[in-house]
Parts: structure tokens; sequence; C-alpha cells
């Protein structure tokens, strides 16, 4: 197994898709990562050399901001919506769809399970 910025990636999967598995990487960065290290991205993980191996790893590195730090970023972002008072940061800190989706029905995955009304004992 590969172990590209702290994540193992599995050895029988395709290059393109077995860089999928770090967070902050897709298919279509994967494939271009795959570009720039000149790397065929329908090579299987276990086919790489320890070379191949270690010039993804800098790439990723160097060039992208990738898992713990990407979260950490975006996790920044919210708190700063929410510092500023912005109508965003307001939907956030409510609990509430942030990109104009209808809350009157639907929206239960943000707002979570429903209340419900309490039944009278007989």
């Amino acid at each position: 197994m590969a172990h590209i910025a702290g994540i193992e990636i599995p050895k029988t999967k395709r290059l393109f898709i077995g860089l999928t598995y770090i967070y902050g990487i897709g298919r279509t960065l994967a494939k271009d990562i795959c570009v720039k290290a000149n790397i065929d991205e329908m090579k299987k993980v276990q086919d790489l050399s320890i070379e191949e191996e270690k010039l993804l790893r800098d790439i990723i590195q160097n060039d992208y901001i990738v898992e713990g730090s990407l979260r950490t970023q975006v996790a920044m972002n919210i708190k700063r919506l929410m510092e500023i008072g912005s109508y965003r940061g307001m939907r956030h800190k409510r609990g509430l769809p942030v990109r104009g989706q209808r809350t009157h029905t639907n929206a239960r995955t943000r707002k979570g399970p429903r209340a419900g009304a309490i039944k009278k004992k007989k």
C-alpha cells in the first residue's frame, strides 16, 4: 500500500481512483496530479515504483492543500462567517440550509429529526 498524505491508498485500485481516498482530491484533481507526475492514471497502485510514489507525495504535499489542513481551513472559513454575522454564518449557527433551499418542508438532514407531537394518555 502506498502511503501518501497520511492516508493508506489501496494497492488494488487504479492510481487516479486511489488518490481520491485523500480528502481534498477528487477524480479531476487526481488525473491532473497523474499528468503532472507523468504517470499513467490507469496504472495500479501496487505497480508504482518507489520513485513514482515519492514524486506523487512531493507533488501533493507542495502543490495542494489536503487532509487536516484543508479540514481546518474549511472550519475556519465557516467560523469566520459566523463571527462576522453574515447571512450564511447565521444559517450555519442555526443549523439550517445555507444555500437557499426551502425549509417549510424538506431540509430534514440539516435540521435533524422532527420534534413531533406528544400524544395524550387515555
